[in-house]
């Protein structure tokens, strides 16, 4: 696999927090002017937030933060220093956030770790562990979530059902099922038999209306081969350690927005139970957005799920869950990138 440079730092560009800003924005807008329950007296509500609750939301996220930087060290084996994974998890987050959630910022965090002076091979696996791990939570909570939340986990009456019929559990199953199918013959072809995955492929694109596809079908069989050989022989105390990370990180991360929900109104257990359920189904459905860091698409999905339960805080909620789990991100990204540019491409190369 060759890291293609140029198009790594096309991605890597401060100037592109601007689209999925004017994106958010544009939709944040939309939903004002479009909503009669949004008033200025409703935006008042912002003052009213329970401090505690905001606390939590700041304390939960950067816990998360805390546990994405020791995931990518548990996962590199700790051949990254503790420094050298902020910067990884910070220029991940911004990849991710000016990119089409269905392309995300992989290719970008191979590159990123690579400077970072971890071979190809053990990019490649760590990059693909991470994915794996990630989507594994939501293959294996999905189910979960239906039994606790049941029926309320899809909002009734929404903009999308009026207008589409039924469309929002029929968009979920979807990508639910893309996203499962993926991550079960992703783990099965990294982490159980490479060579068996890259057989199938070679004799897929054997076909004759597939054949343009058998260079690449070779490569990513490759990729896998390599991937796997770095993660031979992990001890099971590395794969337990990278699990429950994962689990603190995911639960953390929606565990937030039910802080800041808490802040404005007063939810029991129940009731916060369907909200970090539907957090699970959001970023599911968010997947297949085509906007950078599914900018627009998410706020108008969780105005969707939330109006009916919310009411006037809805619009508030909304906003102080992007600006805490999404924009952050952008700016840092901005921010860090001409310092982990001179760092890994000036610095590193005067010590040699």
């Amino acid at each position: 696999m060759k890291v293609d440079k140029e198009k790594v730092f096309k991605t890597l560009n401060p100037n592109k927090v601007w689209i999925p800003i004017l994106i958010g924005v544009g939709i944040v807008a939309f939903l004002f002017y479009q909503d009669d329950t949004v008033t200025i007296d409703n935006l008042s509500l912002i003052f009213t937030a329970k401090v505690v609750p905001v606390m939590l939301a700041f304390l939960v996220l950067f816990a998360r933060d805390v546990g994405y930087v020791y995931r990518i060290r548990t996962i590199t084996s700790e051949k990254l220093s503790w420094k050298s994974s902020i910067y990884v998890i910070i220029l991940w987050e911004f990849a991710s956030a000016v990119t089409p959630s269905v392309v995300g910022g992989t290719p970008v965090a191979i590159f990123i770790l690579m400077k970072e002076g971890l071979k190809l091979g053990k990019a490649l696996a760590y990059t693909m562990v991470t994915a794996i791990f990630d989507n594994l939570y939501f293959v294996l909570v999905a189910p979960l979530i239906f039994l606790i939340a049941g029926g309320e986990i899809f909002p009734e009456n929404s903009a999308i059902d009026s207008q589409f019929g039924k469309s929002l559990p029929v968009l979920f199953f979807i990508s639910y099922g893309a996203i499962a199918t993926y991550t079960l013959v992703m783990a099965f072809a990294v982490l159980v038999n490479p060579r068996w995955f890259k057989w199938i492929l070679l004799r897929i694109t054997s076909i004759k209306w597939l054949r343009k596809w058998r260079p690449y079908a070779y490569e990513q069989g490759a990729e896998i081969m390599m991937a796997s050989k770095e993660l031979r022989g992990k001890k099971y105390s590395y794969w337990i350690k990278i699990t429950l990370s994962t689990l603190f990180i995911w639960t953390a991360r929606y565990a937030m927005l039910n802080c800041v929900i808490e802040a404005f109104t007063n939810q029991n257990f129940g009731q916060h139970l369907v909200i970090f359920a539907r957090q699970v189904i959001i970023w599911i459905t968010m997947l297949i957005s085509p906007t950078p860091g599914s900018s627009g698409t998410a706020e108008f999905i969780f105005t969707q799920f939330f109006r009916e339960d919310l009411g006037a805080v809805t619009f508030i909620s909304n906003i102080f869950w992007r600006l805490m789990t999404y924009y952050p991100y952008l700016f840092l990204g901005a921010l860090i990138l001409p310092r982990w540019i001179r760092r890994v491409f000036f610095e590193k190369k005067t010590k040699k």
